[in-house]
């Protein structure tokens, strides 16, 4: 087992991913569009205002991947309990990994769409045949070895 492992993390870390995605940089229309995207989303469940820091943005064509955390404009944490999804009952704080988001976008024409997404996430969902099938090349190492 711990053989599989070592060489698992081997392929992980080695060049063995040609990148073929780019980090839409800070500033541009498309970074700008792609946090407008899931910011509705957010402020819905976490409440307005929210800021985004990007932990990973990628984009290829017309997919993109982001991991995200949100946050109060200026730094300030996001209490989970304080916020109307939870009022909702539609947030349960002590089951998420904080708030973080993983969001999936496709373009549809100019626009971008976040299509999957989900805060908080404890696994790892976006590692899935149907949603590697679409979206590969920007989380090509969250598929190996899926078809």
């Amino acid at each position: 087992m711990f053989r599989f492992v070592t060489i698992l993390l081997m392929l992980v870390a080695s060049p063995v991913f040609a990148q073929s995605w780019t980090t839409p940089a800070r500033g541009t229309q498309t970074r700008q569009d792609l946090m407008d995207a899931i910011r509705a989303h957010a402020e819905w469940q976490l409440g307005a205002p929210v800021q985004f820091v990007v932990e990973d943005l990628r984009q290829a064509g017309d997919i993109a991947y982001g991991s995200l955390r949100a946050q109060r404009p200026g730094g300030g944490a996001i209490n989970l309990y304080d916020t109307p999804a939870y009022t909702r009952g539609q947030l349960y704080p002590e089951e998420l990994d904080g708030a973080w988001y993983h969001v999936l976008y496709k373009k549809s024409g100019r626009t971008w769409v976040a299509v999957e997404w989900s805060l908080g996430a404890t696994d790892v969902w976006w590692s899935w045949g149907p949603i590697c099938r679409v979206f590969r090349t920007v989380i090509e190492e969250y598929c190996v070895g899926i078809n």
